[in-house]
């Protein structure tokens, strides 16, 4: 049956989702799908079950084709460290970390390593559902692509293109793309999609039939605003900066926006919980005194986001919440950031330095050239609430045991290894699972401590009944006979 690629004409408009819908459809047809994505940017990462890092994008792709989670399905992943570097994943493992200049120049040789995950994932598939990133549109970086129309030439795979009329100029940004991509590239382009559309779909008939005259690409359903996708994790930390609380809530959990933050969908389960409500800080704003509790997100670079973090005023507004009694959880990074000191003796991200901490826990983290990448499961020691996650970290973090002050270890996995701290007073910790609150009873455990309940719903649930629920609505707004027609020609 062959391949087809979903590109877009720009960034969020809609991809990665569609993908997964599409994956779930057919899945649910009785088909052999695969997710692909060739070369993914974000800090949105899942671990598969070899111990390797993809994207969460493709890790929710392959949950939606009922598969285990592959690095061939994201076999080049790059995590931005600063404006201008990023650690560079091949195949699930770091390889290097490098600035926008030197991967341009390395990108063609990783054409080789995409193609093999690619040759791979069709000899154990009826189809595979190729994912594009960014826009074909941007031709400043055509040269070496392997993202977008690099691959789809290289492997010869047919694609649909995908335009967001949320955002206005759908029309201009689809015929805009056809005039602007090299016409080799264009002749791979087999139809379009018109995605998160609100209202009458019957009002853009005329619009509809416009681009199709003026790029000679087929129409191929205009998809509305589906509400069921708020409900899955995102990709891109861009969706931070327009989430809106799930329910006016009876507590208030705070979340500080870090400039390198990472693995977010950490606090989906805390978003859709209606007694919740989820306070994204922003850069600028300071923490409200009203949250019951500050959770500390991961991020891609410890030191230099605790340097943000006093940058923004949040310690003083966190030592300040702590005075009046309030909890915080540092997860990873923000573990990494709630102890005395974090070491950086090897440079791993920056100059070789030690920087304090936040002190709220007497524990010190040293940052190491190996990273920690398994999925984890066990139980919290205090309350023996089980946890399924997953880890994903440079650094190893102990108690200090000369300044131990009544902190104890606050996980136990299945093989006995202990992880995480908290304090005497039960008010401070933090730990390296990811993934903490996925759990009901986990959650159920959190939210007593503020005098409410959880809804629970296992997070694994709400996935998969979202899943089908977006599969069902595409079947309706999406000509997939046409799309599987489409796929046949990479066949």
């Amino acid at each position: 049956m062959g391949a087809v690629m979903l590109q877009g004409t720009g960034s969020d408009v809609g991809k990665s989702v569609l993908v997964a819908g599409l994956c779930r459809l057919l899945t649910n047809r009785g088909l052999r799908v695969r997710p692909f994505k060739p070369q993914n940017m974000s800090n949105n990462a899942a671990v598969t079950p070899g111990g390797g890092e993809i994207g969460r994008a493709q890790a929710l792709q392959a949950i939606a084709c009922r598969v285990p989670l592959h690095v061939d399905m994201n076999p080049v992943l790059l995590k931005p460290q600063s404006d201008k570097s990023a650690q560079v994943i091949v195949h699930g493992k770091v390889q290097e970390t490098l600035d926008a200049g030197y991967f341009r120049d390395r990108k063609e040789k990783l054409l080789q390593a995409v193609l093999d995950s690619y040759h791979r994932l069709s000899a154990e598939a009826d189809i595979v559902l190729v994912e594009g990133a960014g826009s074909p549109a941007e031709i400043n970086l055509r040269e070496g692509d392997i993202a977008n129309m690099g691959f789809a030439r290289a492997a010869n795979v047919p694609v649909v293109l995908i335009g967001d009329i949320d955002r206005g100029g759908v029309i201009a940004s689809l015929v805009g793309t056809k005039a602007v991509i090299e016409s080799k590239d264009a002749a791979l382009i087999q139809g379009f999609l018109i995605n998160k559309f609100r209202g009458d779909i019957s009002l853009f008939d005329d619009g509809y039939a416009a681009i199709a005259k003026r790029t000679g690409w087929e129409g191929l359903g205009v998809i509305p605003w589906l509400p069921m996708v708020h409900k899955l994790p995102a990709e891109d930390a861009v969706v931070l900066q327009q989430s809106e609380t799930a329910s006016a809530g009876v507590i208030e959990i705070a979340v500080p926006m870090l400039s390198r933050i990472a693995n977010f969908d950490d606090f989906d389960p805390l978003r859709l919980e209606p007694q919740v409500r989820l306070h994204m800080v922003p850069p600028g704003e300071t923490i409200p005194a009203s949250a019951s509790l500050i959770i500390i997100p991961g991020t891609k670079a410890t030191i230099a986001d605790i340097q943000f973090l006093r940058a923004q005023g949040w310690d003083i507004d966190i030592a300040a919440h702590v005075r009046r009694g309030g909890h915080v959880l540092g997860i990873c990074g923000g573990y990494q950031m709630l102890g005395d000191s974090i070491a950086d003796p090897d440079a791993i991200e920056g100059a070789a330095e030690t920087v304090p901490g936040l002190g709220l826990l007497p524990v010190k983290t040293t940052l190491t050239t190996s990273k920690t990448l398994t999925q984890s499961s066990g139980t919290s020691i205090a309350d023996d609430q089980a946890f399924d996650g997953y880890e994903i970290h440079v650094g190893q973090t102990h108690i200090d045991a000369e300044n131990q002050d009544g902190a104890s270890p606050m996980l136990r996995f299945q093989d006995g290894r202990l992880d995480g701290a908290i304090s005497a007073n039960g008010r401070i910790s933090g730990c390296y699972v990811h993934g903490l609150f996925n759990s009901a009873s986990q959650r159920q455990s959190w939210l007593e401590k503020f005098g409410t309940v959880s809804n629970g719903e296992e997070q694994a649930a709400i996935i998969d009944q979202a899943l089908d629920a977006l599969a069902k609505a595409l079947e309706e707004y999406i000509d997939v006979e046409r799309l599987l027609a489409i796929a046949g020609d990479a066949a």
